[in-house]
C-alpha cells in the first residue's frame, strides 16, 4: 500500500507510531477491535472516552512491518448536523424564498459534544488516523466529519480509509493492510443532497404555513360540542 510506514506524518524508521481508528458505531469498533486484538501478545485494554457509549480498545498491531498502537473508538452516526445561520433560523425571520440563498453551516450538536472531545483528545496524540465507516456515500461523508474534527486537533495526521463488507476476521484483516485515501467526491455528494433537502424543506414548510395559518378561523373554546 503506498504511503504506509513511510513519511508524511505515517512514522516509520522503526519506531511505534499511534493509530487513532473510528468506526461508525459502538459496536463495530467493539468487532474490528476484537478481531485484530487476537494477534497481540498483549491483549486488549478497554477504557472511557468522555462519551459513556464511544469506549476506546487499545492493542498493538502490525500494518505492512509498522509496529503500531492501535485506539479504536467510534461516533455514533453523523457527528455533525447541517442547519441556516442562527439568524435565519427562526420561523418568521426571514421570506421563505430567501432559504435559498441563505448561508448553512455544519457543526457538532451539544449531544455529539462529547464524543467529539475524545476524538480531539486521542488525535492529538496520534499519528495515522484509520476510518473505518460504512463503505457508502453517507459512511465516507460521516468519515469526513471525523476527519474535519481530528485533523483541527492535530493537522499532521495522516488520513487513511479502511474498506470492508463484514464484519468477519478474513475481510477485517485484509482491509487493515490494504488502506486507502478516503474520498472526498462521495462525501460532497451526500453535502450537496443534505442542503438540497433543508432548503427545499424548510422553504416549503414555512410557506406553506404562513399561507393556510388564516385559511381557517376555528373558535373551539366557544362551542364544546363534538364537531365530528
Amino acid at each position: 500500500m503506498s504511503g504506509v510506514g513511510g513519511g508524511g506524518g505515517g512514522g516509520g524508521g522503526g519506531r511505534t507510531i499511534r493509530v487513532l481508528n473510528v468506526a461508525e458505531k459502538p459496536s463495530v469498533a467493539k468487532a474490528v477491535a476484537g478481531i485484530l486484538s487476537k494477534s497481540s501478545q498483549c491483549g486488549m485494554r478497554v477504557r472511557d472516552g468522555r462519551s459513556r457509549f464511544n469506549r476506546i480498545f487499545e492493542f498493538a498491531y502490525t500494518i505492512h512491518g509498522q509496529q503500531c498502537h492501535m485506539l479504536f473508538t467510534s461516533v455514533t452516526g453523523h457527528l455533525m448536523e447541517l442547519d441556516f445561520e442562527d439568524r435565519y433560523r427562526k420561523w418568521h425571520s426571514c421570506d421563505p424564498l430567501l432559504l435559498y440563498q441563505a448561508p448553512v453551516r455544519k457543526f457538532v450538536p451539544e449531544d455529539k459534544l462529547d464524543i467529539k472531545r475524545t476524538l480531539e483528545e486521542e488525535a492529538r496524540k496520534c499519528q495515522w488516523l484509520v476510518l473505518w465507516l460504512d463503505c457508502d456515500r453517507e459512511g465516507e461523508n460521516i468519515a469526513f466529519e471525523v476527519v474535519e474534527v481530528c485533523t483541527e486537533a492535530n493537522r499532521h495526521l495522516n488520513v487513511w480509509r479502511a474498506r470492508f463488507s463484514a464484519l468477519i476476521e478474513r475481510d477485517i484483516r485484509e482491509s487493515v493492510q490494504a488502506l486507502v485515501r478516503p474520498n472526498q467526491l462521495f462525501a460532497d455528494a451526500v453535502d450537496v443532497r443534505q442542503e438540497i433537502d433543508l432548503r427545499i424543506g424548510a422553504s416549503f414548510t414555512r410557506f406553506q404555513t404562513m399561507l393556510l395559518r388564516d385559511a381557517f378561523n376555528l373558535d373551539f373554546a366557544a362551542d364544546d360540542r363534538n364537531v365530528f
